[in-house]
């Protein structure tokens, strides 16, 4: 959850998108849109707050414009996915199930609250999707199985 909306997602180290495997994908989306509707949202400068506005009303428009990219190509919103309540460049926490490479955030950075969820089947799919970018993204891998980390972390282009 930290790794997507600390700074609103405004961190070219923040998680863009995120691979999960086919069997634990659907527990998965549910969670993390579940702990995304639960972040409270405001001022950096109150206690407690998880998810601060986005730089500037163009930042905020970009989002939309990802968010409506999304859906228009199947992706499902299952958290938030609109402006904040609180106005200003506050937008929602947000979760698109669905993700496909078809989307621009596959190919673009997001630079805002939006977390994408892509589903894979093999470990060779999931590298594919991963090394599928033009920028020398972070990447954070987790795994209970160490031969699997070394064989993903030997596939990944950086």
């Amino acid at each position: 959850i930290t790794a997507k909306y600390r700074n609103s997602g405004q961190t070219c180290v923040c998680t863009n998108r995120f691979l999960v495997q086919a069997g634990v994908y659907d527990k998965f989306v549910e969670k993390l849109a579940a702990a995304s509707n639960g972040l409270k949202v405001g001022s950096g400068l109150e206690e407690g707050v998880q998810q601060g506005p986005l730089i500037d009303e163009k930042a905020v428009e970009k989002v939309e414009e990802l968010i409506a990219d999304a859906t228009s190509k199947g992706g499902k919103v299952v958290a938030g996915g609109h402006r904040h309540a609180l106005g200003g460049s506050f937008f929602q926490p947000t979760v698109i199930a669905n993700a496909t490479p078809k989307m621009r955030f596959m190919k673009e950075e997001i630079f805002g609250p939006v977390a994408p969820v892509f589903k894979f089947e093999t470990e060779e799919e999931a590298i594919a999707l991963a090394n599928d970018t033009e920028f020398g993204l972070a990447c954070y891998f987790y795994t209970g199985d160490l031969g699997r980390t070394f064989r993903v972390m030997e596939g990944l282009k950086y």
